[in-house]
């Protein structure tokens, strides 16, 4: 195959070389899989209204995500067992975004040591967190992610329990022992259903009681700030600026939890009017295309993180592969903003997109 000009090329490329489990894994999601088409399908329903003759001879697409500036508003989404994808796994991953000048979010269920990551390269990296049973185990990796330099913890809400994943269970999926855990926990957890063991490993370690109060707990164990990730209603985001958090994160897990909630990009905004700008917004699902990335901007996230195609471009090209992932969607960014008429990241604005009820009102 000729080398990839876009992110479907490289989905593509992954899904010739992966393992048929590794790549179901990768790219399935809950039940049907409704919301795993919407994420993407809605993006395309809607327009976007350029502005004409703006000097668009220098484009500045540079932002700063709680006080750490990146070279666009574009930072990798926690995904897990990069190496499912690799041999060096989330090494790579880490090396690719640093010299992108963006930041990672490590996975709680990395194949690679929070240790390794760290020390692979210089870069800004925030981590991501479970609430396992075991809040002995959580608060020492939150320690051991402090320790080694992440800059923020960003805790996912939505899995109390595992999605149900039928691609998964079809191949007999099975939790690999993390390093990250290696002495404190196992995977050696067998399935009820006798199809992939992650449901029954997750129902085994997830706290599912955890709830708004015990963030006070999380508090209590980490000077990091703490953003909340899988926020897709204005009363949860009401409720995160009450309970304090540095910033929301606007996410459906890809799809992977609950099938036939909303596609991100169509709850973003009434999460962006709920917040009114006292606290970060950041957003991911769905991203394909730097138009994409153009209307999440316009509709209110302050930046995007980017799972799948991450994972694709490592199993196509290595770290090598996510550099140019990252790159191909800055730069379909800059051209977007330039042909918008949008020379800044602050003039991209609101009456930039038109969604199908704008046009309903329109009507009205």
């Amino acid at each position: 195959m000729a080398d990839p000009v876009n992110l479907s090329d490289f989905h593509e490329i992954a899904k010739g070389v992966l393992p048929k489990m590794y790549y179901d894994y990768y790219s399935g999601g809950a039940e049907d899989q409704h919301t795993l088409k919407e994420n993407v399908e809605a993006f395309r329903r809607i327009n976007i209204r350029p502005r004409i003759l703006v000097d668009v001879s220098k484009i500045d697409m540079s932002t700063t995500i709680l006080g750490y500036r990146l070279s666009a508003p574009i930072m990798v989404a926690p995904t897990a067992m990069h190496q499912f994808a690799h041999p060096e796994g989330e090494v790579a991953t880490a090396r690719a975004a640093a010299a992108c000048n963006t930041i990672m979010v490590l996975s709680f269920n990395s194949t690679c040591t929070v240790e390794e990551v760290a020390s692979s390269c210089d870069g800004v990296r925030f981590f991501q967190l479970y609430v396992f049973k075991r809040r002995d185990i959580s608060a020492l990796m939150v320690q051991r992610a402090e320790r080694n330099g992440f800059k923020a913890i960003v805790l996912t809400v939505d899995t109390p329990k595992l999605g149900r994943r039928e691609a998964d269970i079809k191949n007999k999926m099975i939790a690999p022992q993390l390093k990250n855990f290696e002495g404190l926990l196992s995977t050696d957890i067998h399935s009820t259903d006798k199809g992939s063991n992650l449901a029954a490993y997750a129902s085994e370690t997830l706290d599912a009681s955890f709830s708004w109060k015990d963030l006070e707990w999380l508090r209590s164990i980490t000077k990091l700030p703490i953003l909340l990730k899988g926020v897709l209603t204005r009363e949860d985001a009401i409720k995160a600026l009450e309970s304090g958090v540095a910033g929301i994160i606007v996410s459906n897990h890809g799809a992977r939890q609950l099938d036939y909630s909303p596609a991100t990009i169509n709850a973003l905004e009434e999460v962006v009017l709920a917040v009114r700008g006292r606290i970060p917004v950041l957003f991911d699902g769905g991203l394909r295309r730097g138009t994409d990335v153009f209307k999440a901007l316009a509709l209110g996230a302050q930046a995007v993180l980017i799972g799948r195609p991450i994972i694709y471009g490592l199993a196509a090209k290595g770290e090598s592969g996510v550099r140019r992932v990252i790159e191909m969607l800055k730069d379909e960014l800059e051209l977007t903003m330039a042909l918008s008429g949008c020379p800044a990241l602050k003039d991209i604005t609101r009456s930039h997109v038109r969604l199908g009820y704008d046009r309903l009102q329109c009507k009205i």
